[in-house]
């Protein structure tokens, strides 16, 4: 029964999303509204399915002891190289799985209310029309990574993974009239294609190496050292694109271009989750690949730290909260690293709670206000209450500060790493613990710098004056957002504040994977980052006491737009890719329509022109075509005699 359940998780959403792709189109105006109706009721009524089947799953397996729950049956045989069809379930699973359905499930009630047409939507112009299809690829979406959580084969996975990619480019363009959201939604797509290129190829080298793609038979197989480190290299590929790792991480800061709702999905529970999760799924192989590890090391610090800096300098609502997301992501992935799967899934739990919350928070403000800038914002603490004390949640479970989950589950990751840099526990290098926690601790000061910046500005003080009268004015009399965007919010800040509690629970700790107070602990170790902590906090209060309205870059001095700018990686990466590609598609282009094309019509031409040469000669009057064939009998048989004369 719990592998049905489990095989059901991803098969409730995908209904959803192909009946709502099978709705009829609404029309523009007065009927759109009316006509939306059927998709949000498939679309909310399928969700809360799901999310009830999650959660029958997760107690489920939270009551089983033992080894996980596996079905599958061949599918296809390739000559002994098996591809199956089944679920693998055990509690980490289950959780995450859990995790992705109740976000998902808030993203479509919340987005009820924010594409309803109204003055101060993002776009400002009636949306509402498109809501079905909408809401039909979010629905896609979420089966997507659900089918990658409870997939028992990589061939199954590898087909949730990409569909996540597609689905992602529909709907971060899904308002194609905004001038960034068709270029960011291209750019999202390709640069997560590259890392999926290596990711295919390291799939595809693990089953030939075990004889199956089951995962199962993976994980236990006998792999050699060297196809084990290469494959998990070329894993990584994959899990730096779609987890936005350096230098892949370049596509999410400019995804803000979507929708905030789908933002919230992207950033929170789904997209950029995958690749966390899918390492820790295959962690048994990064383990006896140290140097896989290793690497994985360098590139989470750098991230971490990138994610952190970039954030300090953005003055738009969205792009500090996706650098942040950036910045998180180093800290899942440093914990992997550091050989700590367990405190790497909790961290992505409790920053699908927190994130979620900030994103349908910032959605709010925008939807209020009609600007995401925090120039343009100021003194919201008293006409949109709900909303501060829910950004205040979710930032302060961002910062780490006590006792709000993230606080608990970055804290496991910091330990972690402690642990690996001070005791070698890790299977990495412990070079490689030094490195994640150093990196570790100064994003924690970085951290709660942006955030303890983000919510004075944009709560505190006073309201901004209005820019000049070219710029979009600004809402005079914001307020909440209406409950079925509010409710969503408001339940999401229940687990933002109390899910790191569960580190407590030994059940909970055990389905991770982790044993109690492997990677939690109370007691001295917990001073230096909580001292970090309040200095970040402090600096970014006196910066603000000092000057309220100064710009963020600015205020950095000569690093602030670099900071800004993400320190132009997007213009390294234009410089060294985008510019030789399209040289060498113009190149190519050219050599097709010149050489190949010209080569072929030229033929053409030639065989042209001479036809019509002959045509010419043919169509010679009567008298001198006589004499012409006489001619030329008379030179045929004078040219006979001569020949046979000689011979």
């Amino acid at each position: 029964m719990t592998g049905l359940l489990g095989a059901l998780l991803p098969a409730v959403p995908l209904v959803a999303g192909l009946v709502g792709l099978l709705l009829p189109p609404v029309s523009r105006g007065g009927g759109a509204r009316a006509g939306a109706d059927p998709a949000r009721r498939v679309a909310v009524g399928l969700g809360v399915a799901g999310a009830a089947g999650a959660l029958l799953v997760a107690v489920a397996l939270l009551a089983r002891v033992g080894a996980p729950v596996e079905t599958s049956t061949t599918w296809v045989d390739l000559g002994g190289l098996r591809v199956t069809l089944g679920v693998r379930l055990d509690g980490a699973a289950a959780l995450v799985a859990v995790a992705v359905a109740a976000v998902a499930l808030a993203v479509q009630v919340y987005s009820v209310g924010y594409l309803r047409a109204g003055p101060h939507d993002e776009a400002g112009v009636d949306v509402d029309h498109r809501y079905p299809p909408y809401a039909a690829q979010i629905s896609l979406f979420t089966a997507a990574m659900l089918l990658v959580v409870v997939a028992g084969d990589l061939v199954m996975l590898l087909v949730g993974w990409e569909v996540m990619g597609l689905c992602s480019y529909l709907l971060i363009a899904h308002d194609r009239r905004l001038p960034g959201a068709p270029a960011a939604a291209m750019k999202a797509f390709l640069v997560t294609r590259v890392g999926d290129v290596g990711f295919l190829l390291g799939i595809a080298l693990l089953g030939v190496s075990a004889g199956s793609f089951r995962i199962a038979d993976v994980l236990a197989h006998d792999h050699s050292a060297g196809t084990l480190t290469a494959a998990c290299l070329l894993l990584l590929a994959g899990v730096a694109g779609k987890s936005a790792q350096f230098p892949l991480h370049t596509w999410l800061p400019d995804a803000m271009a979507g929708p905030t709702p789908v933002s919230a999905l992207i950033h929170a529970a789904t997209m950029v989750a995958a690749g966390v999760y899918a390492v820790t799924r295959l962690f048994p192989l990064f383990e006896r690949a140290p140097a896989a590890l290793a690497v994985l090391g360098v590139l989470a610090s750098v991230t971490l730290l990138l994610g952190a800096l970039a954030a300090t300098a953005q003055d738009d609502l969205k792009r500090v909260l996706a650098w942040s997301t950036v910045s998180q992501l180093g800290y899942m992935t440093g914990a992997l690293a550091v050989g700590a799967p367990a405190a790497a899934l909790f961290h992505l739990l409790t920053h699908a709670a927190f994130k979620a919350l900030l994103f349908l928070a910032a959605g709010a403000v925008i939807h209020a206000l009609g600007t995401p800038l925090l120039s343009r914002m100021g003194g919201l603490r008293s006409t949109m209450p709900v909303t501060f004390w829910c950004t205040a949640v979710g930032l302060g479970a961002l910062a780490g500060v006590p006792p709000l989950a993230g606080f608990w589950s970055k804290d496991g990751v910091l330990a972690a790493a402690e642990a690996a840099a001070l005791d070698s526990a890790g299977p990495a290098p412990a070079w490689v613990g030094w490195l994640v926690w150093l990196a570790g601790l100064a994003g924690v000061a970085v951290t709660a710098w942006y955030a303890t910046r983000l919510l004075l500005r944009a709560f505190l003080g006073a309201a901004r004056p209005p820019l000049p009268p070219h710029d979009r004015p600004i809402a005079l009399h914001p307020h909440d957002p209406p409950a079925v965007m509010r409710v969503p919010m408001l339940l999401l800040a229940v687990p933002a504040a109390l899910l790191g509690l569960a580190a407590f629970w030994p059940a909970f700790t055990g389905r991770l994977g982790a044993a109690e107070g492997e990677w939690t602990h109370v007691g001295p170790a917990l001073v230096l980052p909580l001292a970090l902590l309040v200095a970040g906090a402090a600096l970014a209060w006196a910066g603000w006491r000092r000057d309220r309205a100064a710009d963020p870059a600015r205020a950095l001095g000569p690093l602030g737009p670099v900071f800004a700018a993400g320190f132009r990686l997007d213009d390294v990466q234009h410089a060294l890719v985008v510019r030789p590609v399209t040289a060498l598609a113009r190149f190519a282009r050219a050599a097709d329509e010149r050489v190949v094309d010209g080569a072929v019509e030229g033929t053409g031409r030639g065989a042209t022109g001479l036809g019509g040469a002959l045509a010419g000669l043919h169509r010679a009057a009567l008298p001198r075509a006589a004499a012409g064939v006489l001619a030329g009998a008379l030179l045929i048989g004078l040219a006979a005699v001569l020949i046979g004369g000689i011979a």
